[in-house]
């Protein structure tokens, strides 16, 4: 026998019951039934209308899927001003009236039958609705849009059966003046960051070095940093990040086989030979699902043309690719770090130390910042990465020197030459997290993300500051979009949604999350880990991952290097939030 497929997956759950279904059916059975049957087919086309999926019809309840909260408001708001014109047309007093509640929870998926906690919410929301009405999870409720023309009555906090803690709920209508958005325009209205459907996505491979001088293994690699952030800038594409394209660096997978395990339909692979001033650099593009080659070149240039070379790439690539992707390439290509190339060979070098993510290799990587500075003081990238050098110091408590001063110094000076760059803007925003200036911050998190919609960095940290604010619903599906764009260096990421669906009570959800990231080292990944198990009783599992960070402690407490939970994971806004990790860690043994 073929063993069933199964699933899981975050998704926004819709629960419709039809009230007072029995008394329906006892005043005339088939033409309850009809009716009934009647009005679950057309909300099912209605859900269909705004995107959503009508997954099953329970008896008198129906059962759909969406993938963004507002779709589900519009399409039952929609329906349930229909059901009411259409039933006052009726002679009779069979008249099937539907109440609705909407959730965002974690389902398992098997042969087309969903269960899990996230459908179960949503019911207990239904039942809390009016007749012809809709009620809503607060989680849910924070990541509508709130231009969209609803509104919200808050039912408070409500003790739900089968759920420990109380959960927020808002019943939802419409504006005495207002429309309810079509299908087409609610999705325009409510895509404020999200991409075009047909996206043409690519990865860069590592250039390998042909040089014979495996010291020069940083200057390929610099170069396919470049190109890959050249192309991260137009939001006509989607970029997989640096990281998870050189997780594949002298990999023996083919080109089809590492587009299918990226997910792109685009593989740009090269090579760099550099000797003294010259610097050859041979590149193709190849459409991944065929390894056919659509176009190739070879540039031999003096040194001091890369960024020439880089800009040419890139333009080629953009204009090759299907559809051609829009953007102002001209202002783009004037976008060049120095024009010293010392300086940048130092910035390189920079790269290299500070992505290995040691201690040693940091405190190196800040050596060649400073060296590159030497060369071109008005390199600002240069600037922006010794502040990240800094702030990387603080977070890892590699060193205790006073980071936050010298990182607001450093990524000043940075801002002062260039403020259009995306990762000096996320290492700004960092700056002013770190400063109390959470507002500030984030309006720098998403200047960040809207410079370049393709960096994971930008994207990851945006989610985490959500989360510490008290807005986990609204960073999962930024931290979604940071994993798409890094798929395979995505240990802070999934660290990041544990957090966030921890927040939310999804504790299953939060273990799986975390469970994916690499945790022999992670310190506040196994405390997370550990909060999670204790608040659903696998304490056996709560107690080896307290048992790590147990180890971290004493480790640190010998070497005389501080690591506080005060610090980094009680950066909580939210109270509640707070006070809610701070249980779990004391069932877990970790506090008193």
């Amino acid at each position: 026998m073929a063993k069933n497929h199964l699933s899981r997956k975050l998704a926004v759950l819709l629960h419709a019951d039809v009230v007072g279904s029995t008394l329906l059916v006892q005043k005339d059975e088939t033409l309850a039934h009809e009716r009934i049957q009647d009005t679950f087919r057309r909300f099912s086309e209605t859900i269909g209308n705004y995107g959503g999926v009508a997954l099953e019809i329970r008896g008198d309840a129906l059962v759909a899927e969406f993938a963004r909260v507002s779709d589900s408001v519009s399409a039952s708001l929609a329906f349930q001003a229909a059901n009411i014109t259409l039933n006052e047309q009726l002679s009779d007093d069979i008249r099937p009236i539907l109440r609705i509640g909407i959730a965002m929870g974690e389902v398992v998926v098997a042969d087309n039958t969903v269960t899990g906690e996230g459908i179960v919410l949503a019911q207990r929301l239904e039942q809390l609705a009016e007749p012809g009405s809709v009620c809503i999870q607060g989680a849910a409720y924070e990541t509508v849009p709130k231009r969209l023309p609803f509104d919200y009555e808050s039912l408070g906090d409500q003790e739900l059966k089968g759920f420990d803690r109380p959960v927020r709920v808002y019943a939802i209508t419409l504006k005495p003046d207002g429309k309810i958005p079509a299908p087409d325009s609610a999705r325009a209205l409510a895509e404020a960051h999200s991409e075009p459907p047909q996206k043409p996505s690519i990865a860069v491979m590592p250039f390998t070095n042909m040089s014979g001088d495996p010291e020069q293994e940083y200057f390929s690699d610099g170069i396919t940093e470049d190109i890959i952030t050249g192309l991260a800038r137009f939001r006509g594409l989607l970029v997989i990040a640096r990281y998870s394209s050189f997780s594949f660096k002298g990999s023996a997978d083919d080109l089809q086989v590492i587009g299918k395990k990226l997910g792109v339909q685009y593989i740009v692979e090269g090579s760099v030979r550099k000797s003294g001033e010259r610097v050859r650099i041979s590149t193709q593009l190849v459409e991944a699902a065929t390894g056919k080659h659509i176009w190739a070149e070879r540039y031999d240039r003096l040194l001091n043309d890369i960024f020439k070379v880089q800009d040419e790439v890139t333009h080629t690539i953009l204009s090759t690719l299907p559809g051609r992707v829009e953007g102002d390439f001209a202002e783009q290509a004037k976008r060049k770090p120095t024009a010293n190339m010392t300086a940048y060979d130092y910035l390189l070098r920079g790269h290299m130390h500070c992505h290995r993510l040691t201690s040693d290799d940091n405190a190196e990587a800040r050596k060649m910042y400073r060296k590159a500075i030497d060369f071109d003081p008005n390199l600002a990238l240069a600037h922006a990465w010794l502040a990240w050098t800094y702030h990387m110091d603080h977070y890892f408590v590699w060193e205790t020197h006073d980071s936050t001063e010298l990182a607001t110094d450093c990524i000043n000076r940075a801002l002062a030459l260039d403020n259009d760059d995306s990762f000096i803007r996320t290492v700004y925003a960092y700056t002013l997290r770190r400063d109390a200036r959470p507002e500030e911050a984030e309006i720098q998190f998403k200047k960040a993300v809207e410079l370049n919609p393709n960096d994971p960095i930008a994207t990851a940290w945006l989610a985490e500051f959500l989360v510490s604010r008290g807005r986990s619903a609204e960073a999962l599906q930024w931290i979604e979009e940071a994993i798409r764009r890094d798929p395979y260096h995505v240990d802070r990421c999934y660290i990041i949604k544990g957090e966030a669906l921890y927040c939310l009570r999804d504790y299953e959800g939060a273990i799986r999350a975390i469970s994916q990231a690499r945790l022999s080292d992670n310190y506040w990944g196994n405390a997370l880990l550990a909060a999670s198990c204790a608040k659903i009783d696998r304490m056996e599992e709560a107690r080896t991952a307290a048992q790590r960070v147990i180890g971290f402690r004493d480790e640190a407490q010998k070497s005389g290097r501080p690591l506080p939970f005060s610090d980094l994971e009680f950066d909580f806004a939210d109270t509640s939030d707070l006070d809610h990790f701070r249980d779990g860690l004391r069932k877990a043994g970790l506090m008193k």
